[in-house]
């Protein structure tokens, strides 16, 4: 008997898990055919029942690896950080608030913001209440550090992972719209549309419920030609870029290729909608 006519158990040993499961993952037949009696004919498993055992066994440990090996993935690392980058910043201007209300018990010259939770975790306390509040106002400050540096790691990580999306978007921005989408392939697999209104989920639902009107943007809005083009062009402006972001993605997912000639493309076609006349 051939390793073709064996199936995907070919050569693997039945006590092999591991060896298994790279068959299960790697495997392929082109028709199918009784794999239980295959496997007995070949020694491979006493009979169906464990047959379907190691099958399982090495199926579930296949899978696994796939979503161990996916997790591991260059935009999957990204998504986590700018996630986590934009919780140290939700987390340290929640807490620097509290850190501003309690210092006004305590201080005449209390102010608000994280940039006063820095300043007040470098004063001496000088009792013990003082010394919580600076604390809690050195644990700010950590969250702003943390939230720094992450911001730093994705404007460094996103042009490796999406290089032609985070030239159109800027790191952050990319970053963000492959952590709305799910990943980069989810991305890519998205029509332009989509991709307008990515972050508004909320405003899209209440205008599907008639309560609201259709959102023209998402969180594409933090890009500067968005939020700086004047009210009537803003749609515009958003439908074009939101096009170009998902152009910009499918060519970073299916070939990683920097494409220089979709930034021109993207601004020439920005110049003719601002330099119109007319409504957006």
């Amino acid at each position: 008997m051939t390793e073709a006519d064996e199936g995907w158990f070919a050569g693997v040993d039945p006590d092999d898990v591991d060896a298994g499961a790279a068959a299960v993952r790697e495997g392929s037949a082109d028709a199918p055919a009784d794999w239980p009696r295959r496997a007995v004919d070949a020694g491979f498993a006493e009979d169906d029942a464990d047959y379907y055992a190691k099958l399982r066994e090495a199926s579930i440990r296949a899978t696994r690896e796939a979503v161990t090996e996916r997790e591991r993935a260059d935009d999957r690392q990204l998504v986590h950080a700018v996630r986590a980058m934009d919780d140290c910043e939700s987390e340290a201007n929640e807490l620097a608030e509290r850190v501003a209300e309690w210092a006004g018990t305590l201080y005449p010259d209390a102010d608000t913001g994280v940039a006063y939770a820095r300043e007040l975790a470098e004063r001496d306390p000088e009792s013990p209440v003082e010394r919580r509040v600076v604390s809690l106002a050195e644990r700010v400050a950590d969250l702003a550090d943390e939230r720094d540096a992450l911001r730093e790691f994705v404007e460094r990580q996103a042009p490796a992972v999406a290089p032609n999306l985070a030239a159109l978007a800027g790191p952050v921005l990319a970053a963000r719209l492959i952590a709305l989408a799910g990943d980069l392939e989810s991305l890519a697999k998205m029509p332009g549309g989509t991709v307008q209104v990515l972050g508004a989920e909320d405003a899209l639902f209440a205008h599907l419920r008639g309560h609201a009107s259709s959102p023209k943007h998402g969180v594409i809005y933090t890009h500067e030609s968005v939020r700086g083009a004047p009210p009537d062009r803003r749609g515009a402006v958003a439908r074009t870029l939101s096009g170009k972001l998902a152009i910009a993605a499918r060519v970073d997912h299916y070939s990683g290729e920097r494409k220089p000639e979709l930034d021109e493309q993207l601004g020439e076609r920005l110049d003719g909608i601002l330099d119109r006349r007319g409504d957006g």
